[in-house]
């Protein structure tokens, strides 16, 4: 088959610009055939090159006592103990998930997941962020149903717990929904594996399904913004099958065990293509591929296709010779295509070899390491206008509109889709903070979270990525886990425009800060940028998962509100109301500047809830929403009424940080409050939990009525 000419259009649709053509143009001394300009534009997007964000991702804090490896592998290790470790990592599925939302969430799942069993993890948990349009849109109903479905489609069937997440809607996302997907796995210390080819002439194996066309060209597309062309993009999006993935994963964890794995890499976004050079640049080689033997499940595909397919339930591994009988007698019994394909070489060279013909041969590090990388302008986001007064509202009516709202109201209809007992150590359903789930034939146990919040990030990046930190710690702690590490999923829009490369910049700068002085150093993670439709970016959304680890059932705080229960507000109040969630849902308002994040009282009152956790029976962080929010779940997940003293508006929906709302009796409340005097932690009665109805200073309602709006209102605004 005859290959295409080269030209300057052909280029722009591969995501290159002028100049970085003529990079090429310049190392390789001539022109690129077809092939080579598919590899070199998977290469050097945005989506595997990070050239427009590497330079703020290395300002992170990545190392800690706790950490085993940290960024550059297919995802995240921390140390648990007992020579265990806790595998983790979130990754975006965004573009692939708007063209075609169920097969597009399916196969962000098990993208994440093939990321840890990758490391030699079995996965015990996953979790997502999503984040929609207003629920009014034309679209936002079909992405909803769509994403969840395939969410729950792929992770019940590969059989892995879904155990937390977050779901938001917002019109800035009308023309670009987001699926953030978080994995974690559990992996002996001593039983890591890494993707680094070593060793000339190793074999290099193919491993699991055969290669399609499906998603040929999709980490390109996922480094452009969307245009009226975006249905031409469908073809771009990758098809999974979890049951295929399931026996992927057992079929490695099983060759692991065999000491035949000399590297091992997933094939993700450029499939082939991306996976083969990783290994070979960590490894300091070169790689031969003859894809005459790559295992295929469609006639006459070319070179280009062969490199670029995203075909899902995919791996690349460099084996021992020695073992290659064993390994193949594995795949055989999983009934999974294992192919040597090729091998690794000395040379700085990446040859493939295809139907008699070299279709390219290009040297291997300047794919990888010595792709583009930008300084890009930026802007700072500038200092937010004062809030104007904020009228005050009748509290029930302000709780109300919070919990008649799809960001607030109870999402058990997205939940219920989600296996979340699977593997039976399930210790925390979806929906009630921080999910928590047992380590197997330990004591121990391992809380997850996934936080931010994008109206902050917007108006104050800096503060908002502190917070998006922050509340990921607090949401821990509430459990009674110690915060070990983080992931990030860095959601924005162009970044060629200064003020969205502004954005992320602050973000960075805030996450940072915030990673440092809690000890949550950032172990994995993911950049996705191009967010926009028709030149409107999405809100800036720094995703950030957590994990904690609680080291036995003694620590665990659970929420165990009793009749008569003191309720203590713990932290700091200022009533601030800037870009808060009743300014929002009541007035339509998106105004002021983002809470202030005091990094030292988060970390200090955060301790003093996990130093005094004995005197607590319930404890929850207060974020959205503020104190009656918080006051609410708490009611409403225990059955119990509660009275607040306070019916102020500022003081009930205030959003300062670093606050927690507990519950405990008479007795434990009085020790809480001599021990927070001891160590200056403020500490406040601001209520008790009591009978069967809400009240906030003068105005009350039902709890029944309240909780019937609360679990009815999700499905009433989307349909």
């Amino acid at each position: 088959m005859q290959e295409p000419e080269i030209t300057e259009d052909l280029v722009a649709a591969h995501g290159l610009k002028p100049d970085e053509y003529a990079q090429i143009l310049q190392l390789l001394n001539r022109e690129p055939t077809f092939t080579e300009l598919g590899i070199f534009s998977a290469m050097w997007n945005e989506h595997c090159s990070y050239k427009s964000s590497k330079k703020w991702l290395r300002t992170l804090p990545t190392d800690g006592p706790q950490v085993i490896c940290g960024p550059g592998e297919n995802a995240g290790v921390v140390d648990i103990g007992d020579g265990q470790a806790v595998v983790f990592k979130m990754e975006s599925h965004n573009h692939p998930s708007y063209i075609e939302p169920y097969q597009g969430a399916a196969t962000g799942v098990g993208g994440i997941l093939r990321d840890v069993f990758t490391m030699g993890a079995r996965p015990i948990a996953a979790m997502n962020s999503l984040s929609f349009g207003e629920p009014r849109h034309p679209k936002t109903r079909q992405l909803v149903h769509g994403v969840v479905e395939g969410i729950g489609g792929y992770g019940n069937a590969f059989g892995v717990p879904t155990i937390g997440g977050e779901v938001r809607f917002h019109p800035a996302y009308n023309g670009n929904c987001l699926v953030n997907a978080f994995a974690a796995g559990l992996a002996d210390t001593d039983s890591i594996f890494y993707s680094a080819a070593s060793g000339v002439g190793m074999p290099v194996v193919y491993l699991g399904a055969k290669t399609g066309r499906d998603g040929v060209g999709g980490a390109t597309m996922a480094s452009a913004e969307f245009d009226e062309t975006i249905e031409e993009k469908r073809p771009t999006v990758q098809v999974g099958d979890p049951f295929t993935e399931k026996r992927l994963l057992e079929a490695c964890l099983e060759l692991m065990q065999t000491g035949a794995v000399i590297s091992i890499q997933d094939m993700g976004a450029a499939g082939l293509t991306c996976s083969a050079v990783e290994m070979g640049d960590k490894g300091g080689l070169g790689v031969r591929l003859d894809l005459d033997r790559v295992p295929v499940r469609e006639e006459q595909m070319t070179a280009y296709e062969m490199m670029l397919s995203e075909s899902q339930e995919r791996m690349l591994m460099v084996l021992k010779p020695e073992k290659e009988d064993e390994a193949k007698a594995i795949f055989d019994k999983w009934d999974l295509d294992f192919a040597i394909v090729g091998e690794t070489i000395a040379e700085d060279r990446f040859l493939i070899l295809h139907g008699n013909e070299t279709k390219a041969d290009l040297p291997l590090s300047k794919l990888s390491s010595t792709a583009p990388e930008y300084d890009r302008p930026w802007e700072a986001t500038g200092t937010a206008v004062p809030l104007a007064d904020v009228p005050g509202i009748d509290p029930i009516d302000g709780l109300k509109a919070l919990i008649s709202s799809p960001n607030y109201a109870a999402k058990q209809w997205i939940y219920e889709q989600y296996d979340s007992q699977v593997m039976a150590d399930t210790v925390r359903r979806p929906g009630l903070g921080a999910g928590i789930t047992r380590v197997h034939g330990t004591p121990k146990m391992l809380a997850f979270t996934s936080d931010v919040t994008p109206r902050y990030v917007k108006a104050n990046p800096e503060e908002g990525g502190k917070q998006a930190v922050a509340e990921a710690y607090r949401n821990l702690t509430a459990v009674g886990a110690v915060p070990l590490a983080t992931t990030d999923n860095l959601n924005f829009g162009n970044p060629e425009k200064p003020e969205i490369m502004g954005q992320f910049v602050g973000a960075i700068k805030g996450i940072g800060a915030a990673c440092a002085a809690l000890g949550m150093p950032i172990v994995s993670g993911n950049v996705s940028l191009y967010n926009e439709t028709d030149g409107a970016a999405i809100l800036p959304t720094p995703t950030i998962g957590a994990v904690g680890l609680i080291p036995d059932e003694s620590h665990l705080i659970a929420d165990q509100v009793r009749e008569g229960h003191v309720a203590l507000l713990i932290g700091e109040s200022h009533g601030h109301l800037g870009q808060s969630a009743i300014l929002a849902e009541v007035f339509n308002r998106e105004d002021g500047d983002a809470p202030h994040v005091d990094l030292d009282a988060e970390k200090r009152n955060g301790e003093f809830i996990r130093d005094n956790r004995e005197w607590i029976t319930a404890c929850t962080d207060l974020s959205d929403g503020g104190l009656a929010l918080a006051a609410f779940e708490l009611a409403d997940a225990t059955g119990v009424g509660v009275h607040l003293d306070s019916g102020d508006t500022a003081e009930l929906f205030g959003e300062d940080q670093a606050r927690y709302l507990v519950a405990c009796n008479f007795d434990m409340a009085e020790a809480l409050m001599v021990a927070a005097g001891q160590v200056g932690v403020p500490i406040v009665s601001v209520g008790r939990f009591t009978g069967t109805d809400v009240t906030f200073g003068s105005s009350s309602a039902p709890l029944e009525e309240l909780s019937a709006l609360y679990r009815s209102a999700f499905e009433a605004a989307l349909g």
